[in-house]
């Protein structure tokens, strides 16, 4: 890798010389000759920035890209306005480094104030950090975050996004505390099944909204049984969603957390992403990562710095909360100009239309013969339809490139955005016309 530093041979032989080494074996003379790399390495030769173009074009070539979509399960179509992308491209974004001295950092700092403030007007909440990996890995650090001495068991709803509760697992095993999945009925957390099995060593309770399969979750009175156990209520919200809904906020959350793809991001091939948080001003000091905050300098002017920061880099590792060594600043300040080129009343219309489309698109495939609504509650953008013949029914629609939803269970997931129109509902419904038996 010498080739790609930045250092001529004559820089080099400096910093030998200042070593006192002659050249590069001295240096690497401590290195066992055992675990030395000798033979040269398997790359292939150079090549021009011409060729390399051609070659990547024609890697992506061979990409799939359908004109029409109607999956989701997590990974989301919307309109992202041009300015989010441009503003976020700037090379002062684009290539700005951890915010250590906030005197030369203002512009990304306050880039991430302003994210910080929009998601706690989105979520209700008091305090929000500078976000993290994923709404998976956001779940996990909610649940991280709730666990006391006594209390150390997260319980998380079946209807939550499988991958959410894989993650949680994995945090959950590592830390030596307990996960607990509360039953689903009817596409919904089990309210019965779910005080049941609430105890006293309950850190908190995790519950999705709209949960994976579309459906949306009684969260108050889930919350409630949650608190009367002494548990922390966490909701995994749909950021979109959250502009139409009842604040998490309001339904008694401690901690909201989700992932921000909604917002501004592409579906990318299934990222970059960002995991936003926010909490209620009591656990303000346990949320992971950093937290920018607003001040005023010697000069009485407005001014930006990092408030809290609760890595273990930064304090005492036995008092860190999260190994969280990294924020997801660039993809939080495209969401952060999505929400302020859209405003409120645009995402508002963006989560509207969502939604409508949704309830049209599901009219449309359940008045073909052996489709209907495999559950009754009520959704926002997503849910589930039997189906007589998945793979047929997918693959006719790919024939007329249509992404179709997610196979799920012999069933079908099925998802509709803003970016869907009449035509194509009505597009859909023939296609599975055609093949239905």
């Amino acid at each position: 890798m010498g080739g790609y530093v930045p250092a001529t041979d004559t820089d080099r032989e400096a910093m030998l010389q200042a070593l006192g080494l002659t050249d590069m074996e001295d240096l690497f003379a401590c290195v066992p000759q055992a675990v030395r790399q000798r033979a040269p390495l398997n790359l292939p030769v150079g090549a021009s920035e011409l060729e390399v173009l051609a070659r990547m074009r024609g890697l992506a070539a061979r990409n799939t890209v359908f004109p029409t979509v109607f999956r989701g399960a997590g990974a989301y179509r919307h309109f992202i306005p041009a300015i989010a992308k441009s503003v976020s491209a700037k090379e002062t974004f684009l290539t700005a480094y951890t915010p250590y001295q906030a005197e030369m950092s203002q512009g990304l700092l306050q880039a991430i104030f302003e994210f910080q403030t929009m998601i706690c007007e989105l979520t209700g909440m008091d305090a929000a950090n500078a976000s993290v990996y994923d709404g998976a890995t956001a779940a996990a650090e909610a649940a991280a975050m709730c666990r006391e001495r006594a209390r150390t068991r997260t319980v998380i709803s079946a209807a939550a996004h499988p991958q959410v509760i894989e993650v949680a697992r994995t945090y959950c095993e590592a830390a030596g505390a307990g996960l607990a999945i509360a039953p689903a009925k009817d596409g919904v957390t089990d309210p019965v099944a779910l005080a049941a099995m609430l105890g006293g060593s309950d850190a908190c309770l995790i519950v999705q909204q709209p949960n994976y399969y579309g459906l949306l979750e009684d969260c108050a009175k889930l919350g409630e049984a949650a608190r009367a156990v002494g548990a922390k209520f966490v909701m995994h919200v749909n950021p979109l969603a959250a502009a139409l809904l009842r604040a998490p906020a309001y339904c008694g959350a401690d901690i909201a957390v989700g992932d921000g793809q909604p917002l501004g991001l592409p579906m990318a091939f299934g990222g970059p992403s960002l995991g936003f948080m926010a909490a209620k001003q009591s656990l303000a000091r346990k949320l992971p990562g950093r937290i920018v905050g607003q001040t005023a300098d010697a000069n009485g002017n407005r001014a930006f710095v990092l408030t809290m920061q609760a890595r273990e880099q930064h304090i005492r590792r036995e008092k860190a909360g999260s190994s969280i060594c990294s924020n997801q600043a660039l993809c939080a300040l495209q969401a952060s100009v999505y929400m302020a080129a859209m405003g409120p009343g645009g995402v508002c219309a963006a989560a509207q239309q969502s939604m409508d489309n949704a309830h049209a698109l599901a009219q449309a495939i359940c008045s073909v013969p052996g489709y209907t609504m495999r559950f009754a509650g009520p959704y926002f953008h997503e849910f589930v339809t039997t189906c007589p013949d998945v793979h047929k029914a997918l693959a006719a629609l790919e024939r007329h490139g249509i992404l179709g939803g997610l196979p799920l269970d012999g069933d079908i997931l099925w998802c509709a955005t803003e970016l869907n129109t009449r035509q194509e509902i009505d597009r859909v419904a023939a296609v599975l016309r055609e093949v239905s038996p």
